[in-house]
C-alpha cells in the first residue's frame, strides 16, 4: 500500500492522473463513477456551485470536467478523493 505522506507529497494534479490511470488500467468503473459523482461538489467548493448543478444534468458537462478534473481548484477540492483511493488500492 502507498504510503499516504509519499502520495500527499503530490500535486493535484499528478493525483488525478494516477488516480484515473489505475481505475481505468483496473476497469475500476465505480471509482470512476464515484469521481463523477463527487465533480459538482468539487466545483461548488472552487467557487462555482452552479457548474455543478449543469453538469448534474449534462452528461458531456460530466464528461469535460471528468477529463479536467486534475486541474485548478477542482483537483484540490477532489484531493482528498485521490489520496483516499491511492492510498487503499495497493499500489
Amino acid at each position: 500500500m502507498p504510503d499516504i505522506e509519499n502520495l500527499d507529497a503530490l500535486s493535484s494534479g499528478e493525483l488525478h492522473d494516477r488516480a484515473v490511470r489505475l481505475a481505468v488500467s483496473r476497469g475500476d468503473v465505480k471509482f470512476l463513477w464515484d469521481l463523477l459523482r463527487d465533480i459538482p461538489a468539487a466545483k461548488a467548493a472552487a467557487g462555482d456551485p452552479r457548474g455543478g448543478q449543469d453538469d448534474i444534468l449534462h452528461v458531456t458537462a460530466l464528461i469535460r470536467d471528468f477529463i479536467t478534473a486534475g486541474e485548478g481548484e477542482v483537483a484540490e477540492g477532489l484531493r482528498p478523493v485521490y489520496l483516499d483511493y491511492l492510498s487503499n488500492t495497493g499500489d
